[in-house]
């Protein structure tokens, strides 16, 4: 059933029927913002907001300010999960900015919510040396965890980049973005040091820059026998990293990488370390299709500005093909403004090829593939095949049906037919909403196809996913994902609030130059 409070927004019903009357969009009309928003679509996306927020208030524990990483669609607090992570909680201060900006809460409720927040974070535990917070803590008391709630697995304390790096932004744009409030965030940032994770060797000793690791632990975890001693900074006991580096530019983790720069942690040189895709040699032929592209120089790297060709689109790939990797640094990083030749171009074209795959390869009437709830149970990745770096993929269907190019000229990777059907594919909405920017048109639409669709909207917003062939839905709330919804819906109706807040003095300084050096490859206009 539907609730009156989110029908009974002025002309936001009005503005919703008309969207529907649209034909859907395809990758050859998808639009980019040139469009003003209506009056109707203000109502109708500020109505969004304010359910989406009553979300994030039901998943804050009173005694800590924290919430919650998850609620139930009923918003019962007697779902609220019993941890959460560095990201959820920065996700809860940047929304309250957001509702503050929209009206859906007023200056001392918004300031009242992040203070409880930092009074929080002031107490709790954190890696010594680096500064950086655990991935996991109760909200309800703030305590480390070490045993998993959900079913009593041991839990190793683990501080991980990207999620650090979250909360890290959230309290660069809580000190911009209130006076009041700056010293005691700027007293937790000054003590973050993301140079703890910046491995200067990990593409050898020539390139000139290296790779942000994905975390550490502070003691070996039983099960990472992967996990590398070390220490970066050289302070305190030595650490057990993560085997792995994060390697690709266009993936969430590039936050971790802007937050170590912004910071003057870790070199500007290091975002040119990253590659955009992978070379075309057969050494790299397990990547998801062969690109094209040249090497360019810059600041003395040398880079592959690769790409791959989805029908007819060029785009850099991010790992999984997802919109969460490819946009949500965007919501605070101008990166379509300072990078206009490079993440500007992308960042269009990877929507326009969500949609595509929705609407012309899948055909199923829908688009927005991210991570999210498993509508069938638990969480999973979600993404288009093609536009992922990584040859497994993520995939847009529950039954992972999967897309093989080839590589030409290298053994074993012939290409492969494609698929002749899609499976029970999931669309989650806040994939949608991070595409409001960038195709503003079609995101509104796909919204209202939505909800006249599936039972996909509830008390605190739209529900985290839907499989839209059987028309399962995940009812319940994601603290990230509601945050990412709010950040968008902020970012469009608040005058890009959160970049705004985000992209002054040392940020600017170092990021806004840095952005603007290449072009990717990737054409203006497609």
């Amino acid at each position: 059933m539907k609730r009156r409070s989110v029908l009974a927004i002025g002309g936001a019903a009005a503005a919703a029927a008309a969207a529907l009357t649209a034909t859907p969009a395809s990758a050859a009309s998808a639009t980019s913002t040139d469009r003003p928003l209506s009056t109707g679509d203000r109502r109708l996306l500020t109505g969004y907001a304010r359910d989406t927020w009553r979300s994030m208030e039901a998943m804050v524990h009173p005694a800590t300010g924290l919430a919650a990483d998850n609620i139930d669609g009923a918003l019962a607090e007697a779902t609220r999960s019993a941890y959460t992570s560095p990201t959820n909680i920065g996700a809860l201060m940047w929304s309250a900015i957001v509702a503050r900006e929209l009206g859906v809460i007023d200056r001392r409720t918004a300031r009242a919510r992040i203070s409880k927040v930092l009074d929080t974070l002031a107490r709790l535990d954190r890696h010594e040396c680096s500064g950086m917070f655990f991935n996991w803590y109760d909200p309800a008391t703030g305590a480390v965890l070490h045993t998993w709630p959900d079913n009593g697995n041991p839990v190793y304390p683990f501080l991980s980049s990207v999620d650090n790096a979250w909360l890290a932004a959230a309290l660069l744009v809580v000190g911009n973005d209130e006076a009041s409030l700056r010293p005691r965030g700027e007293r937790l940032l000054s003590g973050m040091d993301f140079g703890f994770y910046y491995d200067e060797a990990a593409r050898g000793p020539d390139l000139g820059a290296g790779l942000m690791r994905g975390g550490f632990w502070p003691e070996r975890p039983p099960d990472q026998p992967a996990a590398v001693e070390g220490n970066y900074r050289g302070c305190g006991p030595n650490v057990f990293y993560t085997g792995h580096h994060y390697g690709t530019l266009n993936s969430e983790s590039r936050m971790a990488s802007y937050m170590g720069i912004a910071l003057g942690q870790v070199p500007a040189e290091h975002y040119f370390a990253m590659w955009r895709t992978f070379t075309p040699t057969c050494d790299y032929s397990w990547q998801e299709a062969k690109p094209e592209g040249a090497f360019a120089t810059h600041l003395g790297i040398e880079v592959f500005e690769g790409h791959y060709t989805y029908r007819g689109l060029k785009v850099v790939p991010t790992w999984g093909g997802s919109m969460f990797e490819a946009l949500m640094p965007g919501l605070f990083v101008p990166e379509s403004r300072w990078g206009e030749t490079s993440w500007g171009r992308n960042h269009q074209v990877f929507v326009r090829g969500q949609i595509a795959h929705g609407l012309d390869d899948a055909k199923y009437g829908h688009w927005g593939f991210s991570p999210a709830s498993d509508p069938f149970g638990g969480y999973r990745e979600y993404g288009v095949d093609a536009m992922g770096l990584d040859g497994a993929g993520y995939t847009s269907d529950r039954e992972r049906t999967t897309v093989d190019p080839g590589f030409a000229g290298c053994p074993d990777r012939e290409p492969k037919p494609d698929p002749v059907s899609y499976g029970d594919g999931v669309v989650t909405p806040h994939a949608v909403f991070l595409a409001l920017g960038h195709a503003r048109s079609d995101a509104l639409t796909q919204l209202a196809r939505l909800r006249r669709d599936f039972d996909v909207y509830g008390p605190g917003g739209f529900y985290d996913a839907v499989a839209v062939r059987s028309g399962t839905v995940a009812k319940r709330y994601l603290a990230l994902d509601q945050g990412m919804i709010l950040g968008a819906l902020g970012n469009v109706l608040a005058g890009e609030v959160l970049r705004e807040r985000f992209s002054v003095g040392r940020a600017r300084r170092r990021l806004k130059p840095l952005l603007g050096l290449e072009t990717f490859g990737v054409p203006a206009v497609q």
